[in-house]
């Protein structure tokens, strides 16, 4: 059948060099890493009683629960993007905690329908890319959001959207908790309830994604016209350096 759909089988536009076919050999790690997951989380308000610091923190135990490695940002001081110089300390700090992570988690409020602008900041501060190293490309990435009305999927759509722009591997699951004022203790410990349960679902399934993908990111984030651009770039290089 095929035959008789694409009787020219040649590839004209296609260097074939470059044409990498994936095996399912080559998704097997021989070696495993054994070091415990890395992960970074990010919060979205500087509130007294913060609900999206609230819920990261309820996160960051269940996943230290299961053994990961857990480091949370404070955003406060962090600047404006644009309004100060990648080496202000703030800054500095989180593009450290990027690299060092394999996987991060993003929780915002819903404010005016849309993440807040803490949250959206210290996105913007992570470069796509940093000397010859993409800081997030090929990272896990969970998103939860918090509201103060009824349940809403805004903030952690847009989230979504940012994840897949800045290149990571963002999981299926989420996780939006409504009216949650009334989901946290005095103490600030999540209530029993369906939220909380959902929260446990995306934690687990966050630490499966990072110990499945963090060996094999290189791989599976390899891509023809990236391959095409470095060696057109190189072939460039060769090419001046013999004049």
């Amino acid at each position: 059948m095929s035959e008789l759909l694409f009787p020219d089988a040649t590839f004209p536009a296609l260097h074939a060099e470059l044409f990498d076919v994936p095996t399912q050999e080559r998704l097997a790690v021989p070696a495993p890493s054994q070091h415990r997951p890395r992960i970074l989380m990010l919060y979205g308000s500087l509130r007294e009683r913060s609900y999206s610091r609230l819920l990261t923190f309820e996160a960051a135990r269940l996943l230290k629960a299961m053994g990961a490695e857990v480091r949370i940002f404070n955003p406060s001081g962090l600047p404006l993007p644009d309004d100060a110089p990648d080496t202000h300390p703030k800054v500095q700090e989180l593009r450290e905690l990027a690299v060092w992570s394999e996987g991060m988690v993003w929780t915002s409020p819903e404010r005016h329908g849309a993440m807040t602008g803490i949250m959206k900041a210290q996105i913007d501060w992570l470069p796509l890319l940093s000397g010859s190293m993409r800081p997030t490309q090929g990272k896990t990435l969970a998103v939860m959001q918090v509201s103060g009305g009824s349940q809403s999927f805004n903030a952690v759509n847009q989230l979504r959207v940012l994840g897949r722009w800045m290149r990571m591997i963002t999981i299926p699951n989420q996780s939006s908790v409504a009216k949650a004022f009334s989901e946290f203790t005095e103490e600030g410990r999540m209530k029993p309830s369906s939220f909380y349960d959902r929260v446990v679902d995306v934690m687990e399934e966050l630490f499966k994604f990072t110990l499945l993908t963090r060996d094999l990111s290189p791989y599976l984030l390899s891509r023809y016209s990236e391959r095409k651009d470095s060696a057109e770039k190189a072939s460039q290089r060769v090419n001046q350096s013999a004049i």
